[in-house]
């Protein structure tokens, strides 16, 4: 199995994975265009994509998804809340294939199978997944208030982790947000911090991992070092060690 992120943070979420000739996005936050320009720049057509599964409905994961979808006959999956929620956003097309999930439920698509996992997020129902080729595990979480037990049971053990470090405390407390956007942020169900996202992967099993990846890093709130060099710490390996997912490029395809 491989994967890359087309983008990643609030201008716009992204990721594709493939196992054999199964091809899934975890969201699609970008415009139609831009999504299929950063497809084109992984060597990827719109018409390799089998599935978009879809972690919740704010409109940088979201915002594209059915416009994508219509426009090139996508499969769609995601839970019923998320639905209703983009439906009642107004973000939804007719005609669109859909299929449920539910968390803890496993779901074969295609050469993959497709677990997602409830996490703490003030969405309707949002979910993270672990996607599986039968040899190798990937992890995506990108938007998450804390690290729960529930969490780190379905993170331990992968060998490939893409995992939110949004932003870091001091920059967040000491910048110009208004007060009511840092507590969102901040928050049990906002987004994870540097320091959290490290105790996250401090308590993960990680005799497999071979890859992680900080991502939806905040331009305003964050540095590539500071959450670098978080990772590195819990891992007690070198900061060029840890990769990111940026805003501009995503990250290229990286083999689980």
């Amino acid at each position: 199995m491989r994967f890359a992120s087309l983008a990643s943070g609030s201008g716009g979420n992204c990721l594709v994975a493939q196992a054999d000739l199964t091809r899934v996005l975890i969201d699609c936050g970008l415009s139609l265009t831009d999504t299929e320009r950063r497809l084109a720049r992984l060597g990827l057509e719109p018409a390799d994509i089998d599935a978009i599964l879809v972690t919740h409905e704010h409109d940088d994961h979201a915002g594209c998804v059915f416009d994508f979808a219509a426009a090139h006959n996508v499969l769609v999956v995601l839970t019923h809340g998320t639905l209703r929620a983009l439906r009642a956003a107004g973000k939804m097309h007719d005609g669109v294939r859909t299929l449920f999930l539910r968390s803890g439920e496993r779901a074969p698509i295609g050469g993959m199978e497709v677990l997602p996992f409830t996490v703490p997020h003030d969405a309707a129902e949002p979910v993270q997944f672990v996607l599986s080729d039968g040899a190798a595990k990937l992890g995506v979480v990108t938007d998450i208030g804390i690290g729960t037990r529930h969490v780190e049971q379905m993170l331990s053990g992968l060998d490939a982790l893409v995992l939110e470090c949004n932003y870091d405390r001091d920059m967040l407390w000491s910048g110009a947000y208004p007060r009511w956007l840092k507590e969102r942020i901040g928050g049990p169900f906002g987004h994870l911090d540097n320091h959290d996202a490290a105790r996250l992967l401090g308590a993960l099993d990680r005799s497999r991992l071979k890859h992680i990846i900080g991502a939806h890093l905040s331009q305003q709130n964050n540095t590539p070092a500071l959450a670098r060099a978080a990772l590195a710490a819990a891992l007690g390996c070198e900061p060029g060690w840890v990769g990111l997912a940026t805003q501009e490029d995503g990250f290229d395809w990286r083999e689980a």
